[in-house]
């Protein structure tokens, strides 16, 4: 029997026998750049079915070549694949490109409906990509175009506007706006640096501590405005401030956080902070960093922290490939990464669960 083509097996995320999606899945998963190929393809060409499944599969992957076709499905004329790609661009905001970003620029241009509108702002709003392409609207020769730019921008408040923003100043449409934003820019920078300027004079270690989680407290109501600017600081010289800084960026749980908080538990010298990146990573569920996550668990200082991360990764699906090693780690003799190993294992054995019943259920449906 000859071996079927990716294109064929793709077709088969929808087939009605439970065995052929599984092996589909499969494929995808493991076809690498030639299996996103054929996914894009499936969203130009598929049947609804089909594209609905596509979307799903290139979330999973999360390869950032999927999001411009993503984008082109909020057009479709199916609200359940609009939806669909909505979902996924959801899912893979902290990796989608400049292209991506400036695709749902592109898009406030010609949408009419409310309702997509709103929808494609707010996906704007979860890409960090798309401050450049937000910035670059503002000279739109559409004076609608420019007050949408300015009005998004106004909403996530990311200092990398800022230069934008002042040029910006120039244009009587968006003068107000663009002053106000800056205003407020300005008015957070000027509080976090305030913060951490007052952590550094404190001394001795239980007064640092103390301090620390008082800044933590005093800054934490900024919330996603102070993303970039605490980024900066996780690169600061005093420990305390990149504790702090660590800290922040996990209860944000800003997705933008992810790559800079994988670079700190990477090279910092400081256990306090490798700890809080752990911490911070597992309390924002990316999968991204589940490998390195892994490669901490015979860390003895990070192996329970680095456990209950692993429990807390949105994308259960990124963790069966170590599903034996969970199964083994639920006898560990140390209770929390026993308990979080079992979480992990229970979730994993739910969700091969809930396939096989929707498999059922759909093979139900089609008897009908």
């Amino acid at each position: 029997m000859p071996k079927e083509s990716l294109e064929t097996l793709i077709s088969e995320l929808v087939h009605e026998e439970d065995w052929r999606r599984m092996r589909a899945t499969a494929a995808c998963l493991a076809g690498g750049p030639k299996a996103v190929e054929g996914l894009v393809h499936a969203l130009a060409s598929g049947s609804s079915a089909l594209k609905i499944e596509a979307a799903g599969m290139l979330a999973r992957i999360k390869d950032p070549m999927g999001g411009v076709p993503l984008v082109r499905l909020l057009r479709d004329e199916n609200m359940a694949v609009r939806k669909a790609g909505a979902i996924a661009l959801e899912q893979m905001a902290g990796i989608l490109d400049a292209s991506a970003a400036s695709a749902l620029v592109e898009e406030l241009h010609v949408v009419e409906e409310d309702s997509l509108r709103e929808l494609v702002g707010g996906l704007l709003g979860a890409i960090p990509n798309a401050i450049e392409p937000l910035t670059a609207m503002l000279t739109h020769e559409d004076t609608s175009a420019r007050l949408t730019a300015a009005g998004i921008l106004e909403h996530l408040l990311d200092p990398r506007s800022a230069n934008a923003l002042v040029d910006a100043m120039a244009d009587s449409a968006v003068r107000d706006i663009a002053i106000r934003t800056l205003k407020k820019l300005g008015a957070i920078r000027d509080r976090i640096d305030r913060t951490f300027e007052e952590l550094r004079a404190v001394e001795g270690s239980s007064e640092r501590e103390e301090a620390r989680m008082a800044a933590v407290i005093d800054l934490l109501g900024i919330g996603r405005p102070s993303v970039e600017i605490l980024i900066e600081y996780l690169q600061d010289e005093d420990w305390v401030v990149r504790e702090a800084a660590t800290d922040l960026l996990g209860k944000i749980g800003d997705v933008r956080a992810v790559e800079p908080l994988v670079e700190r538990l990477r090279m910092d010298k400081d256990t306090g902070v490798k700890e809080l990146a752990v911490k911070a990573l597992g309390l924002i569920g990316d999968a991204r960093p589940v490998e390195l996550l892994v490669e901490l668990i015979p860390i003895r200082p990070l192996r329970i922290y680095a456990v209950e991360a692993l429990a807390k990764v949105k994308d259960v699906e990124r963790l069966r490939p170590f599903a034996d090693l969970f199964e083994r780690l639920k006898t560990d003799r140390d209770g929390l990464v026993s308990y979080n190993s079992g979480v992990i294992v229970d979730k994993l054995a739910a969700a091969a669960a809930q396939v096989r019943e929707e498999a059922v259920q759909e093979g139900t449906d089609g008897d009908e």
